[in-house]
């Protein structure tokens, strides 16, 4: 999802503490994306990167994996939504639609998140099932890229959604705004907590 997301534009009432049932198991899915995603990045055909950006580029820095960021929400579905406008990067917009709130404890704290549904996305079969998790939190801007950082995921079978913030990323448009058009996270989906987990970012991108 991730990659169609960006060619496009462009994780309780009873709440669960964060948790994992297999850490092994989750440090290697972890890894798996990691080691993907600098793949990705490294492939002249699919990376985002220009010039020099490309050329140097080794891999990306990482938070240390954390499985305190991998957390159990309660999921609500948002009933009877609407579409409306995203805005993205390069001033124009996207249709989407709210399709739920994640709910969850970290770090003593209560959150909610909204998931969002790319109306473009729904019209394929492949992708019907996916769901957008744009947010921003207290790291953006030091450690990570200013306009915030994405999760993908699939709609959830229960009145759970687990939402593992260790392989959370960046947008293309934070490593090349002349190319892609990205959508901006909404105010909504702004946590006031840092979230040290995912990708973290490096000032020779900044713009």
């Amino acid at each position: 999802m991730k990659k169609y997301i960006l060619f496009l534009l462009f994780a309780l009432p009873i709440f669960a503490f964060s948790q994992t049932s297999n850490p092994k198991n989750d440090r290697k899915i972890i890894k798996k994306f990691q080691k993907e995603l600098n793949a990705e990045y490294r492939n002249e055909k699919k990376s985002p990167l220009r010039g020099d950006n490309f050329t140097h580029f080794k891999k990306h820095p990482f938070f240390p994996i954390n499985l305190d960021y991998k957390v159990t929400a309660k999921f609500v579905k948002t009933e009877n939504p609407q579409p409306f406008d995203l805005p993205t990067s390069s001033g124009k917009s996207k249709v989407y639609q709210e399709y739920g709130k994640a709910t969850f404890e970290l770090n003593g704290r209560t959150h909610t998140l909204t998931l969002y549904q790319s109306l473009d996305l729904i019209k394929k079969e492949e992708y019907k099932d996916y769901l957008f998790l744009p947010f921003r939190d207290a790291t953006n801007n030091k450690e990570t890229y200013g306009g915030g950082k994405y999760l993908d995921l699939k709609v959830p079978s229960g009145d759970t959604i687990v939402l593992d913030f260790n392989v959370s990323y960046h947008p293309y448009c934070a490593y090349n705004a002349f190319d892609y058009n990205c959508p901006i996270v909404p105010e909504e989906n702004k946590l006031p907590i840092e979230i040290r987990a995912g990708v973290m970012y490096e000032d020779i991108y900044h713009h």
